[in-house]
């Protein structure tokens, strides 16, 4: 795989288009589409402005995998809308949103563009392989900052993270990350798990914030180090910290599991090359008719076409 590969965290962008685009753009039924006109003028913006070689819309077939919830049963918890026996549970989602995701699937698939979403893995996983895998440089979009932990100046990953629509993008390299955490990608993993994230339901270690992390990180280099000092009598720890970090040894063991993303999922084999013209016209005009797709599809398939 190479030249630039981009790839979408595609619910976090479909999510932000939804809560950035009014409600009162709507198909000729009446439904709601700001979610799918907003995600397909961001793809619009973003292949503009950065030219991928290739792109990749990732999907969450499984937001709340159970392997994470078996080690934190607090992952994701409060955004649980209903439970599901033997299958994924059901995610708390604003009720004109959940019907537009399977009129996005439908649309990317007729352009043509690769959609991939894996049983049991998140979009978030499904990025970290595509990422280990790629031969050139990656651009992952996303609002989501547990990504920063592919950043990797070496390999030319970066995150485009978007600040305002899609169309101002907080660029993400380690420089960055060192300026604003005090970590690079490899260290932000260990940072997050240290620090908590309440909106994931990870709990963090209690008395341990962003900066307390990042300097323990500054001085014993990554997690195992920090767990290593906690043993280690004359290591400059303060006796508050090193109760800190006993106590938590059961969650800092399971955690980096949960928090890294995954680099080993099983991929379809997909053509993740740019389309240029529509992989199947009639049904994209069938989809555009119905929907009301108008100003938004037709942009977007002017700029792949160049």
């Amino acid at each position: 795989m190479t030249g630039r590969l981009m790839l979408l965290d595609t619910a976090s962008l479909y999510f932000r288009a939804y809560f950035g685009v009014p409600d009162s753009v709507k198909a000729p039924d009446g439904t709601p589409v700001n979610a799918v006109r907003g995600l397909l003028d961001f793809i619009d913006r973003l292949v503009k402005d950065h030219r991928p070689d290739r792109l990749v819309a990732c999907m969450d077939a499984d937001w709340r995998p159970q392997w994470r919830v078996d080690l934190i049963p607090t992952y994701k918890a409060h955004r649980v809308a209903e439970e599901h026996e033997g299958g994924p549970d059901e995610e708390e989602v604003p009720d004109t949103l959940s019907p537009q995701v399977p009129v996005i699937e439908d649309v990317l698939d007729a352009i043509g563009i690769a959609r991939v979403g894996v049983a049991g893995y998140e979009a978030d996983d499904v990025i970290g392989t595509f990422t280990a895998r790629a031969d050139g440089p990656v651009d992952i979009v996303t609002g989501d900052r547990d990504l920063y932990q592919l950043v990797d100046d070496g390999r030319g990953i970066r995150v485009l993270y978007p600040v305002k629509g899609v169309g101002t993008l907080q660029l993400t390299d380690e420089a960055a990350l060192r300026e604003k955490y005090g970590v690079d990608g490899r260290g932000y993993a260990d940072l997050a798990l240290l620090r908590g994230d309440p909106s994931d339901g990870l709990p963090g270690v209690a008395g341990i914030g962003e900066k307390t992390a990042a300097k323990l990180l500054a001085e014993f280099g990554d997690l195992a180090g920090i767990m290593a000092a906690v043993d280690d009598p004359r290591a400059k720890l303060t006796p508050s910290q090193r109760k800190r970090l006993t106590e938590a040894r059961p969650y800092v063991a399971v955690a980096p599991k949960v928090v890294r993303v995954a680099g080993d999922v099983p991929l379809p084999d997909v053509d993740t090359a740019l389309p240029h013209t529509p992989r199947d016209p009639a049904a994209l005009e069938d989809l555009a008719k119905r929907w009301g797709l108008g100003g938004s599809l037709q942009r977007l398939l002017g700029t792949l076409a160049e």
